[in-house]
């Protein structure tokens, strides 16, 4: 059987190709001082402080700069913005806090309760809870005084590090929402037999370490096999080799796993650095830690567990984990699986877009949309870039057309949704998805029906309009990504994902341009007027 080719690089040569990027002060201070002189413009209150998260400046001298927003020095929930402006002067700001009313600080309800109000929320095995702190919470009617509650464990849909806003006043639960952030929510598994392949790995002197020093030191780790949760106490050490062979391209060995896994976030840093001039998920030349060959509980006694899932987990420990694969399915270890993992990442660190609501199904959307650009940037003959996620998980899939989830008609997989209305915001991300990857295959391809399939174009549009989108792959992933980056915030619902899109391919190619007018075409052809 062959086996897989690894080169490694030299430290020094890899040392410099390590690219940091920071925001630019300039432009944070510019935007600081347009938000003291138009407060109304952001709805700002007195009390209200910003602190800069990113800033990016376009080629022609435009700026967006995004701030977190504190009250009296509480985080706001919601109440994040980015200002835009060039030359010093203010053109917009994106957000979606519209009151400028805030509550009173002082809580009626302890700590403690609305740890126990989160608890019985979360209805499971919990392994640990603990409060974060009093929060403004502003992603509903009007900002409430809140506490963040942090509750870790199993429940009936898995694994949770859940999120939980309590009202610090009457202790309901207000939201909450799961900051692991999985591939798919009934579980998946994933493998890709891109044959043999070159993956830079680093050598120690003695041994070879599955470690990229090109990419950030970003590493791969066997789990073990075991529950993903334990991954975290036990932290396994970076996968090594003496020969620099790694696996046998069979799932016999985890090894062949792991190597899938290391090449697809090769290919995903390489599509973000080279398209978008990304470094990272953070756009700070640092890599992230992965896990492969583990299992998730799939009720709160985790007598129902298995590795058909992937997830990236995020906020305080960024780091994605692969599952084992199952009778069914393979391990979930596909190049798509990565860009969609890694694509979570950075929309936690660009617009952070929560998990719940029209923004979880964007936040979903995203990295369907990233991992597919991902999969069609890697141009890999093995596995041709394609608008089915997760077609190649499927152990017995002869006809390659069965997958997960259908970009060009969502609703294929009996639960995703091609057309918005009201009621998306309460579907599952995974589901709400639909609307936001049906608006992207639309914008890219057009209303044309995908080889092996036998749509008519009147089948995969809400409003006849058999002619909308369709301006190519290139200039689609260029307004989605400065969308996503300068124009949405955390509580984006799709009319202002719209709107979002529609700045961006203003910005890029100008109001009333092809692309522009594909944009809105593509939209109202999945009822997002």
């Amino acid at each position: 059987m062959q086996m897989r080719h690894i080169s490694f690089a030299i430290a020094t040569i890899l040392a410099s190709t390590a690219v940091q990027a920071a925001p630019n002060a300039f432009a944070g201070n510019r935007a600081q001082g347009l938000i003291d002189s138009h407060p109304g413009w952001v709805n700002r209150a007195s009390g209200d402080t910003f602190v800069q998260k990113d800033a990016v400046v376009d080629a022609d001298g435009n700026e967006h700069v995004r701030f977190n927003r504190f009250y009296n020095g509480l985080p706001v929930v919601g109440g994040d913005v980015v200002v835009h402006s060039k030359d010093g002067n203010l053109k917009q700001t994106s957000h979606t806090l519209l009151s400028k009313n805030r509550p009173g600080l002082s809580p009626t309800v302890s700590a403690d309760a609305a740890q126990v109000a989160a608890g019985v929320k979360f209805n499971g095995t919990v392994r640990n809870v603990s409060s974060k702190g009093l929060v403004v919470y502003a992603r509903g009617a009007a900002p409430v005084l809140a506490y963040e509650i942090n509750v870790v464990g199993t429940n009936d849909h898995g694994f949770g590090d859940m999120r939980y806003f309590v009202d610090a006043r009457s202790g309901q639960v207000l939201d909450g929402w799961n900051q692991f952030q999985t591939a798919a929510a009934s579980g998946t598994g994933k493998t890709l037999f891109v044959g043999n392949v070159g993956i830079t790995t680093n050598y120690t002197g003695s041994t070879y370490q599955l470690s990229d020093p090109t990419r950030g030191n970003g590493n791969t780790r066997n789990g073990g096999g075991k529950n993903i949760d334990l991954y975290y106490l036990e932290q396994n050490a970076i996968m090594t080799d003496a020969d620099n062979i790694w696996g046998n391209n069979s799932t016999s060995s985890v090894v062949s796993s792991a190597s899938d896994a290391y090449y697809g976030i090769a290919k995903t840093w390489d599509f973000y650095k080279n398209v978008f001039g990304r470094s990272g998920i953070k756009n700070d030349g640092v890599g992230v830690t992965s896990v492969v060959n583990v299992i998730f509980c799939y009720n709160q006694s985790c007598t129902q567990s298995g590795g058909a899932n992937a997830g990236w987990y995020g906020a305080s420990r960024p780091i994605m984990a692969y599952g084992k694969g199952d009778s069914t399915l393979y391990p979930v270890v596909a190049l798509d699986v990565a860009g969609h993992e890694m694509s979570h990442g950075v929309t936690e660190a660009t617009a952070g877009l929560a998990y719940s609501g029209d923004a979880g199904g964007l936040n979903e959307a995203n990295s369907d949309i990233m991992g597919t650009m991902v999969e069609f940037y890697a141009n890999n003959a093995s596995d041709p870039g394609d608008y089915l996620i997760g077609e190649k998980l499927y152990r017995s899939n002869p006809t390659g057309l069965t997958a997960l989830r259908y970009m060009f008609k969502p609703s294929r997989d009996g639960g995703s949704v091609d057309c918005y209305s009201s009621s998306v915001a309460g579907l599952d991300p995974h589901y709400s998805s639909g609307v936001g990857n049906h608006f992207y295959y639309l914008l890219a391809e057009g209303a044309v029906s995908p080889s092996g399939f036998s749509y008519t174009p009147s089948q995969l549009v809400c409003n006849g309009n058999t002619a909308a989108g369709g301006i190519g792959r290139d200039a689609a992933e260029k307004i989605w990504y400065k969308a996503l980056t300068t124009y949405m915030t955390s509580g984006t619902t799709y009319p202002q994902a719209r709107t979002a899109t529609l700045n961006a391919a203003r910005d890029l190619y100008g109001t009333g341009s092809t692309q522009y007018n594909a944009v809105a075409a593509a939209w109202s052809a999945v009822s997002v007027n």
